[in-house]
């Protein structure tokens, strides 16, 4: 699903317009990426928490040549699937 099925999905559930459907779901992403980027959680019940981590530097190869190059550490963001959601898809 892409964008604009969930934009539409979320339109007919909810008797929205898509235009207004969109705008909630751009808010709601915003707010997620804006919150988990300042370091906070965001934890939906029985839907799952956004995170951030931090990766570890670490050493890499060059597939090419073989060579040792460094991979620096970066802040990542992560998922947590929450119990109810985890369950739908057993």
């Amino acid at each position: 699903m892409n964008k604009a099925q969930l934009v539409d999905r979320l339109a007919r559930q909810t008797k929205m317009t898509k235009s207004q459907s969109e705008a909630v779901l751009d808010a709601t992403l915003d707010i997620i990426q804006k919150t988990v980027s300042r370091g906070d959680d965001v934890k939906i019940v029985g839907f799952g928490t956004f995170s951030s981590a931090i990766r570890k530097a670490r050493l890499g190869r060059n597939p090419k040549t073989g060579e040792a190059v460094d991979i620096p550490g970066a802040k990542v963001p992560r998922f947590k699937a929450g119990k109810e959601f985890r369950d739908r898809l057993r």
